[in-house]
């Protein structure tokens, strides 16, 4: 038995409660994206000592304290334990306790490395590390002191799987620890990075399949970090079996892009966030359409894109004649007509979820695609240029979607009908129209239809 994306649960019920004899044979305990509201911060004890059966524990998301003898004794017990990912209020003096109780360990999230440094926790820490022979994963690392890195040394060659994107430790201490994980597949990281830890990653981590690297600071419009397009180029290089990027940095050019799209035709998933919306091509100051275009012609078994930059309707064209596997495409501050939707939607084969926001995207194109859009999982469009009473005929027009006007100004109907909608989310189900949706959302069925005219 599994549990995990629980939301909105009250920990304090759910493990207070729970019949246990239901529960014996539970394996996975996953609360990751969960809201808890735990009161007591002493729910693992109710955990009985007969029960040993846990393979997977990530309580990472948790704000509050736990009650760490009662995890201590939880771990030692569940001998098949593989997973434990814990939340920033664990110390770092406890983590060694936890790890040699759990020597099978394959994937470690730790809690915080708040303590200054002290040679007693950092000898214990890499006796401990050392003794976790199965070590594949580490994540965590909240409010990390860098002097605690080379604890961790020991287990870097098998590593494979390294999410640092909490950890704020700078580029040379970065460059340290990444240039000794050789195994490495994936990993998620802040721009702190920079191009010279990128540059290292290229050259250090051949495996490497999966990269992001998030903005440290997405709201500060200064450059203070050196991450470029030009680490995604090194990455590109030097990793040949490299196939799904997330990338944020301040600018692009179209010449790295078609670089990229050369170096790596395998890329399976591309996502490039500019955080600047509308920033063109650095150098030449033009559209970054041709380098998005080499992208989708280069990389043919491509399934994810998201788009940022600079972009016209001639980047949709390229994406709807090249892009045939592509699944799911996010958009943003993109394109000059509807003459874009149409090319994704009439070209698109496979497309399967499409997220549009701030485009001028509108009536036209939506309507002459409304059969795709029942070979599609779900469509969302926000600050567009579809009106309401485009969203009324598309819902009588295809009665097994489910179209959702979600606009908190107030009922729809109280507006022209060529006035914009805020929010339109259009997705297929076998169940018909919810019937949970908030004040501020409204469902096109047949009956809203005949009721809003």
């Amino acid at each position: 038995m599994i549990f995990y994306g629980f939301l909105n649960l009250k920990a304090t019920f759910l493990f207070y409660n729970l019949y246990w004899t239901w529960y014996r044979n539970l394996r996975e305990l996953d609360l990751r994206e969960s809201d808890v509201d735990d009161l007591s911060g002493h729910w693992l004890s109710h955990f009985p000592d007969s029960y040993t059966s846990l393979v997977s524990l990530n309580i990472a998301c948790l704000g509050s304290e736990v009650s760490y003898s009662a995890l201590e004794r939880l771990v030692a017990r569940c001998s098949n334990l593989k997973t434990l990912r814990l939340n920033r209020s664990v110390p770092l003096e406890k983590l060694p306790s936890l790890l040699r109780r759990a020597p099978q360990l394959e994937e470690f999230g730790t809690g915080a490395y708040s303590t200054e440094i002290r040679p007693d926790v950092f000898s214990s820490l890499a006796d401990a590390f050392s003794a976790c022979k199965n070590l594949k994963g580490l994540s965590g690392f909240w409010d990390l002191v860098p002097a605690y890195l080379p604890a961790m040394y020991s287990v870097c060659s098998r590593i494979t799987s390294l999410n640092l994107s909490y950890t704020t430790v700078q580029s040379p201490d970065l460059i340290k620890l990444i240039s000794q994980c050789h195994s490495l597949q994936c990993l998620w990281v802040l721009d702190y990075i920079e191009d010279t830890g990128l540059e290292v990653l290229a050259r250090s981590c051949k495996d490497l399949k999966e990269l992001r690297v998030f903005p440290s600071d997405p709201y500060n419009a200064e450059e203070n970090v050196a991450l470029t397009e030009r680490g995604l180029v090194s990455v590109s290089e030097g990793c040949p079996k490299l196939q799904s990027v997330l990338y944020f940095c301040r600018r692009m050019s179209n010449a790295a892009l078609i670089s990229i799209a050369k170096n790596r035709p395998n890329f399976i998933c591309f996502r490039l966030c500019i955080i600047e919306p509308r920033a063109p091509d650095y150098l030449t100051f033009e559209p970054l359409d041709s380098g998005f275009g080499a992208i989708v012609e280069h990389c043919k078994e491509l399934r994810r894109l998201s788009l940022s930059g600079l972009l016209t309707d001639r980047v949709f064209e390229y994406i709807g004649t090249h892009a045939k596997k592509l699944e799911m495409l996010s958009v943003a501050f993109a394109g000059d007509s509807d003459l874009g939707l149409h090319h994704v939607l009439s070209g698109c084969d496979s497309l399967r979820k499409l997220e549009i926001r701030d485009c001028p995207f509108g009536d036209k194109a939506l309507l002459a695609n409304a059969a795709k859009l029942e070979t599609m999982r779900s469509l969302w469009m926000s600050s567009c240029s579809v009106s309401f009473g485009a969203c009324k005929l598309l819902g009588q027009q295809m009665p097994r979607l489910n179209v959702e006007v979600i606009d908190e100004r107030g009922p729809p109907d109280s507006r022209p009908e060529n006035s914009p909608v805020e929010k339109l989310y259009v997705y297929r189900t076998v169940a018909g129209p919810r019937f949970d949706m908030p004040s501020f959302v409204w469902t096109m069925d047949e009956e809203a239809v005949l009721r809003f005219s």
